[in-house]
């Protein structure tokens, strides 16, 4: 069982930046990947971002590529995403989820991941 907690959400201006965190719980974090995915009001629940279990493998949805920026502290069981040059369009409660995986390339869908956060809600005014 693995319990999350994402924190660092709010509102910031088109053009800001924002760094969540999602805060794990147990001793086995190094074996999940970890991604982030986002819901918007009355559209499904996106990809954002995903790292593997070691940290040496990442993958973004296209739209975030040189924007967003995911990592992780195995040591502090904390996987973290940077958000930079940020659009009205980004607004949305962003999820952090975990994989049970060893895998080099980390999963980005829903299906594939074994537990979810809360959510944080993140707003960006134009």
């Amino acid at each position: 069982q693995v319990q999350l907690v994402e924190s660092g959400g709010g509102l910031v201006q088109a053009g800001g930046s924002l760094r969540l965190s999602c805060a794990a719980s147990g001793r086995t974090f190094s074996s999940y990947a970890m991604g982030w995915f986002r819901q918007a009001p009355g559209k499904e629940r996106e990809f954002v971002a995903a790292i593997n279990w070691s940290g040496g493998s990442t993958y973004y949805k296209d739209s975030m590529k040189g924007r967003f920026t995911i990592s992780r502290d195995n040591a502090k069981n904390t996987v973290y995403l940077q958000m930079n040059s940020l659009k009205p369009e980004d607004t949305a409660v962003y999820y952090c989820a975990a994989q049970w995986s060893l895998a080099v390339v980390p999963g980005s869908r829903v299906y594939e991941y074994d537990y979810w956060g809360q959510g944080t809600q993140v707003t960006v005014s134009s």
